[in-house]
């Protein structure tokens, strides 16, 4: 029987989910789509009967603004929320800003699962002379981080993001779980399946196969050391999160050109 149940979920789809391009620490809002996602998972919640306690953010826009909207659609707003860059999407490096079909074509659709995928591999690391480099690393929110902005990452493998997670979740996040409060962490993609990996002792090959989708909240239940006691379960109509899985799987495969 579960102790502990906590809420995990992948932002709702922004700007460059829809343009497929490696979005990073690049801030970006919420498409439209991506509003309605966040309004559909605040009124599944609201159904399944779930009071938030506290809730977990990154330091992007589109995991607070996420985050705002399922708390309003559940007449929660009033519910404290706290942001660490912990949190933060990994940091893709020199990739930020590629498009991933186009990357596939170039380098070749098993390169762009490695990237986007794999536990230990580290794409590039991102330098001055990046297009994004000087909106990323001048941004106010990083002046505030608990670490330098010397110190901050220029490039990270999954491994690295759970690295720099689990400091946040072992000293602010699990001890409020342990504590009883029902809590919702809102952040991306890979921060995500980097706790999923943490939590449901998912191997450094299996984690390639973990596939999130963005707007859709995943319940985990946890034994009194924190543990999963089982997979993670997603939320709401399956058939459209399958589809959704699939969608996301899709983004790195290269589109083929239509011959004349």
């Amino acid at each position: 029987m579960a102790k502990y149940k906590l809420i995990l979920l992948r932002h709702g789809e922004g700007a460059w989910n829809k343009e497929n391009r490696f979005c990073s620490w690049v801030d970006q809002k919420l498409s439209s789509d991506g509003i309605k996602e966040a309004q559909n998972c605040g009124r599944h919640l609201k159904a399944l009967g779930i009071e938030f306690d506290l809730v977990f953010t990154s330091i992007l826009s589109r995991s607070i603004q996420t985050a705002w909207l399922v708390l309003e659609q559940m007449g929660q707003e009033w519910v404290t929320t706290e942001s660490s860059w912990r949190l933060n999407e990994r940091h893709y490096g020199a990739l930020i800003g590629l498009n991933r079909a186009e990357m596939a074509l170039n380098h070749g659709e098993e390169q762009v699962k490695r990237w986007r995928r794999s536990y230990d591999v580290t794409p590039p690391p991102i330098t001055e002379s990046h297009l994004y480099y000087h909106e990323i690393y001048n941004d106010r929110r990083y002046k505030h981080c608990d670490v330098p902005l010397e110190k901050l990452p220029r490039a990270e493998s999954l491994k690295e993001v759970l690295d720099r997670l689990l400091p946040y979740w072992n000293e602010r996040i699990a001890p409020e779980v342990k504590r009883g409060k029902t809590v919702l962490i809102s952040a991306h993609g890979n921060s995500t399946r980097a706790l999923l990996k943490h939590l449901e002792g998912i191997s450094d090959e299996d984690i390639v196969n973990v596939t999130l989708p963005t707007g859709v909240p995943v319940l985990l239940e946890l034994d009194e050391d924190l543990r999963s006691l089982g997979p993670h379960q997603f939320i709401g109509d399956q058939e459209a999160i399958q589809a959704a899985i699939k969608k996301v799987e899709d983004q790195g495969k290269a589109k083929p050109t239509l011959e004349k």
